[in-house]
């Protein structure tokens, strides 16, 4: 099968997400200038750079109450931080809970049932309990192609790692199993690891 998305595919869904997969998820809070904190999950989301270490997240519609964009983009549109916290399978239903189209006045850590806990270099909250949290201050957002299509770009300015997931001074991913989005309404969850060397590995 061959198609240009110009012209449609034909299909009953979509196959572009089924495609780019698996893709690691962001979970991106922030805090407004009111106060009123924010946590939603996106899986257009990686690390882009490592000195000095840099993430992107892209969100891609908008709600009527935040004009062209999200909660996320438009808080960090005015406050210039947020943070990105990596989920864990099990922590799919809390964040699950988290990607609904709630009021910009609704907290999702309140909905969800997460713990809050402070960040150290920026004024936002972060997952308790995640395992790992990125604290980041915005470098850029880039709009893209496409209504509503922005690309934040952040400079990582602190790194917060569970102890548990620590394993000979490694961040052991089989400690706590990445969740990962995939095509449609579909998941995936990583549970086992390999290594490869590189030719010019010594």
């Amino acid at each position: 099968m061959f198609y240009e998305p110009k012209n449609g595919h034909g299909l009953p869904h979509n196959p572009f997400n089924a495609v780019v997969t698996p893709r690691p998820i962001g979970w991106i809070s922030t805090r407004g200038p009111d106060g009123r904190d924010n946590l939603a999950p996106y899986s257009f989301f990686n690390a882009v750079a490592y000195v000095p270490p840099q993430v992107m997240f892209a969100s891609t519609s908008a709600k009527e109450d935040r004009g062209d964009t999200k909660d996320s983009v438009a808080n960090i549109r005015e406050t210039g931080v947020f943070a990105v916290n990596v989920v864990e399978y099990a922590a799919k239903d809390a964040m699950n809970t988290t990607s609904g189209s709630w009021a910009r006045d609704d907290d999702e850590f309140a909905l969800a049932g997460i713990e809050k806990a402070a960040c150290q270099t920026i004024d936002c909250p972060r997952v308790a309990n995640a395992p790992a949290t990125l604290e980041c201050r915005l470098t850029q957002i880039v709009q893209l192609s496409g209504a509503a299509n922005f690309a934040v770009f952040g400079e990582v300015t602190g790194v917060h790692l569970r102890d548990d997931c620590m394993v000979d001074g490694l961040f052991d991913v089989t400690r706590f199993n990445p969740l990962t989005r995939l095509g449609y309404r579909d998941y995936a969850v990583v549970r086992e690891v390999f290594s490869l060397k590189r030719p010019d590995d010594k």
